[in-house]
């Protein structure tokens, strides 16, 4: 039997609010996020979406994090498109290998029975 196990995210985001200070740029809100600037940019990584009860919502994989992240908000083909109100905490994983983020996409879309993926799914 093959044990595997998700690490620790890298990055974890929340919704927020900036609360700016005199003379400090304000950051354009995307669903209630102001901090997609702390996911890397030029990684490939695992990500995973949840609801304000922590319930996983979706799991995605992607080549390069901030731009896959922030396409979930913006496409019309998301599974999320219909969801994104839903979003409070996005928690991403950097993994390098291709195949590492297939395998741990898959295992946390099976294990944390993830709402809104429906390719991949083992379980009924």
């Amino acid at each position: 039997m093959i044990k595997i196990e998700l690490p620790k995210p890298d990055v974890v985001i929340r919704q927020r609010e900036q609360n700016p200070k005199e003379g400090e740029a304000i950051i354009p809100s995307i669903y209630g996020f102001i901090d997609f600037h702390k996911i890397p940019r030029d990684k490939g990584g695992l990500i995973l979406f949840f609801n304000k009860d922590n319930e996983l919502l979706l799991v995605g994989k992607a080549r390069k994090l901030r731009q896959r992240v922030k396409k979930h908000f913006e496409d019309h083909v998301s599974p999320l498109k219909d969801h994104r109100d839903e979003v409070h905490k996005i928690e991403v994983f950097l993994v390098d290998d291709p195949m590492e983020r297939d395998i741990y996409e898959t295992y946390a879309i099976n294990i944390l029975h993830a709402k809104y993926n429906t390719d991949k799914v083992f379980y009924e």
